[in-house]
Order: C-alpha cells, then structure tokens, then sequence
C-alpha cells in the first residue's frame, strides 16, 4: 500500500504563504472552529516530511525552555510526530525529537516513504520542496487554508511559482469562523 501525501499550506487570497511585517500568525484570523479542525488534522498518526528551511525556522520552538502550552494543539501534536527532513546542509542530530534526515534526490526520498510508510505523509509549507513533489506527481492531495487578507505589499514566497500546471479535483471546501476556508483538491498535471 502506498502511504498518501499531503501538501498543506496557508495562503493569503493573493496566494502568499507568509508575510514581513505586523499581520501575526495566521494574519490575525484563526478562530475556535478552525483551531479545531486542524487539532482534528493532526490527531492521528503521521509523518511529517519537511525542507530545511521550514525545519529550520521551527526549531527554535523546541527548545526545552518554552512552555508548549503557548502553542496550539495541531502544532503540538506536529512537534511531537516522527519527521523526514529533506537536506543536504543539516546534520544530526536535530533538536526535533524522532527526527531523521535525508540528503538524497527529494523525489527519489518521497517515492521510497510513500512506499514504505504505514502511516499518511504530511507537509506544512516546505515550498520548494512541495512544489518540487507537485511536479513530480508525488503530492496526492493539496490542502489550501486561505485566510481572508491580501497581503499584496507584505506577502512573501507566492506559493505555486515554478509550479508546472495542473487541474485541481475539489474534494472538499469547508469555511471556518465565517471567514477561513479550507479547500482540499487532488492535483492531476494538465497535459
């Protein structure tokens, strides 16, 4: 049986996943009905699969020293489920415990887990890496959380540039506190 892979990412409705500037995380919009869903996302088993950079930047959450009751529960339970970081500059060990890291071809790497793994891949932003997997028709379902904001001054890393084209099957669209929407899609590659 093949393990399914989901790219999971926030965007702004111009299609930023992250922003400079004061906006916050979430752009300020998470709500109680959305926390909920993404606690609910990330209940069962799973194994993150993540870049080098998107480990890197939440790293620091790790340390022993911060209160892990600051943090929301989906991301509790994304710090403490097994991780495949992608990487050919970090070295073990990482801070992020039952955590391995692979430095081989990512296509090559994503292809042996789906294979292998007992338990759904998961990946929260890892752009480069995911849009590489996209392109290789790894990625099976993309879960797009689109905040209410535009972000056309502030936004930073537009999520699908070098993305080749693909039509989006929607699965699923739910909207969350009267303002977040959460639009899940198998990607197929336009021919």
């Amino acid at each position: 049986m093949t393990a399914t892979y989901t790219f999971d990412i926030f965007s702004t409705l111009d299609g930023y996943a992250n922003h400079k500037g004061d906006w916050g995380g979430y752009w300020g919009k998470q709500g109680p009905e959305f926390l909920e869903y993404r606690a609910a996302a990330y209940r069962g088993p799973l194994r993150m699969v993540l870049g080098a950079t998107t480990y890197s930047s939440n790293a620091p959450f790790l340390d022993a020293g911060l209160d892990r009751g600051l943090f929301d529960a989906w991301i509790t339970r994304m710090f403490d489920s097994p991780v495949t970081v992608l990487s050919s500059r970090l070295t073990e060990p990482l801070a992020w415990p039952d955590t391995t890291i692979e430095s081989g071809d990512p296509v090559e790497v994503v292809t042996r887990l789906k294979a292998e793994s007992d338990v759904p891949l998961r990946s929260h932003g890892s752009l480069t890496l995911n849009r590489a997997l996209l392109n290789a028709g790894l990625i099976d379902i993309i879960e797009v959380t689109v905040f209410p904001v535009i972000s056309g001054t502030t936004g930073v890393d537009r999520i699908f540039d070098g993305a080749d084209d693909f039509d989006l099957e929607l699965l699923e669209a739910r909207t969350f506190d009267g303002h977040t929407q959460v639009l899940t899609y198998r990607p197929t590659r336009r021919r």
